[in-house]
């Protein structure tokens, strides 16, 4: 008996530990715009830094998604759409689940039978995978799928426990419950799904099955749409430069920045930064882009975590998933404070252009910011395979080019860290 119970604690805690690190690692990108950020980072960096250590677990600080990028086709915008409509409904609906399983406990309502608990039997668990998988697209890290995939089994073994408890507690009672509701969906649905599974006759068989399916089709689907968001990047590529547009629109404008770079098919580039021997990943956005401090330090108005408005930008961030990359950071802080957002870009333009007839969204500017990449391949890389899991993105510097006229009228040599030192931060 005390085994027993000495079992069931520890599956009780394996199971809360593992939507704790769930949480913690989804969680990241909630915590680098705090300026609780480098507390945070002194203990879980160190763990990044290992994983990128060896070939077989670098992938796993990588992302599967655009983060930075602004989704460049209509299929990965409905996805960046679908991680916030589910991080909120499973937000919510975990919430009013709780509260209804802890006041039938104080109240003595006996079987938790109402609501979604009358298609359900685990309605708190549904809302937790759906606000779990929510987070994963909200913030990409395969890390953070892999944290949700052991969460998936450990919740269903848990689920399993306790329906094994209620049937003792409750008898026939929550049998009857058992044979009229699904587990995690209706059970027309659940029936479906888990066909596949009724052909596999052994239990124990069954249970394994489902602890190896659930991280193979959950890590699975970020390697696939990984391999669907690289292929739709705007990318223009010149010898050993790439340029990549965090704007989809502004394609065109790094095609012009590629033939101010390479004015000849011989010609080198027109910046003494570029080494011949070198490849070069340079990104093309506004010059007040908001998130150009995950790609270099560019200075300190682009150190989100150094704002103190840490859950205004989080709310924009989860409820306006386009418009929140298109702001820069004073027009963001403008808004928040109810200020002429048009006025405060102005005023706090990094080009110090204080024009009232120049509309910010028709600025002809954009900065170019250039990471340099290691890779251990003998030839050059580009395009795609900038991207990889093995090659080092270095920072290096920015220009700030008219791309009306091609003027260069800024370039800096940056330090060889992001905003956030050497935090690993998204590449895409």
């Amino acid at each position: 008996m005390k085994n027993r119970t000495y079992v069931k604690q520890l599956r009780n805690i394996a199971a809360r530990g593992s939507i704790i690190v769930f949480f913690i690692m989804a969680f990241e990108v909630m915590i680098m715009i705090s300026p609780f950020a480098f507390f945070f980072y002194s203990v879980f960096n160190p763990v990044l830094h290992w994983l990128e250590r060896y070939s077989a677990t670098r992938w796993l600080t990588s992302f599967f998604l655009p983060h930075m990028i602004l989704p460049p086709t209509l299929f990965l915008q409905a996805i960046r759409i679908l991680g916030s409509v589910l991080f909120v409904v499973g937000a919510l609906t975990f919430t009013i689940c709780a509260l209804q399983v802890y006041l039938g406990k104080i109240f003595k309502w006996g079987i938790a039978d109402r609501g979604l608990y009358r298609i359900i039997r685990h309605p708190q668990y549904l809302a937790l995978g759906l606000w779990g998988i929510g987070m994963s697209i909200l913030w990409s890290r395969f890390l953070v799928l892999a944290s949700l995939s052991l969460m998936f089994i450990l919740y269903y073994f848990l689920a399993k426990d306790e329906e094994r408890r209620m049937l003792n507690q409750f008898g026939e009672g929550y049998r009857h419950y058992m044979e009229r509701t699904g587990m995690f969906m209706p059970r027309q649905v659940e029936a479906l799904l888990s066909a596949p599974l009724g052909r596999v006759p052994n239990p124990a068989l069954k249970y394994v099955a489902i602890a190896l399916g659930i991280p193979v089709v959950v890590i699975g689907s970020g390697f696939l749409l990984r391999v669907i968001t690289l292929s739709s990047l705007p990318i223009q590529t010149s010898r050993n430069v790439t340029l990549v547009s965090i704007l989809p629109e502004d394609d065109s404008l790094s095609q012009k920045a590629l033939v101010e770079l390479f004015p000849g098919p011989d010609a080198h580039p027109n910046l003494s930064f570029f080494k011949a021997n070198k490849d070069y990943l340079g990104y093309v956005m506004p010059v007040d882009y908001v998130m150009q401090g995950m790609i270099a330090d560019t200075g300190g108005e682009f150190h989100l975590h150094q704002h103190h408005d840490t859950f205004a930008l989080i709310a924009d961030w989860v409820l306006n998933p386009f418009e929140h990359l298109r702001r820069s950071p004073s027009a963001q802080i403008a808004a928040i404070h109810n200020v002429d957002p048009a006025m405060a870009r102005r005023h706090h333009c990094p080009l110090a252009i204080n024009d009232p007839a120049l509309r910010c969204e028709a600025c002809p500017f954009r900065r170019i910011v250039f990471v340099e990449i290691d890779h251990s391949n003998k030839g050059h890389l580009s395009g795609e395979k900038l991207f990889s899991f093995d090659a080092a993105r270095v920072p290096v510097f920015f220009i700030d080019l008219n791309v009306q006229t091609g003027e260069v009228v800024n370039m800096k040599r940056v330090e060889k860290a992001t905003a956030w030192r050497d935090v690993p931060t998204p590449a895409i």
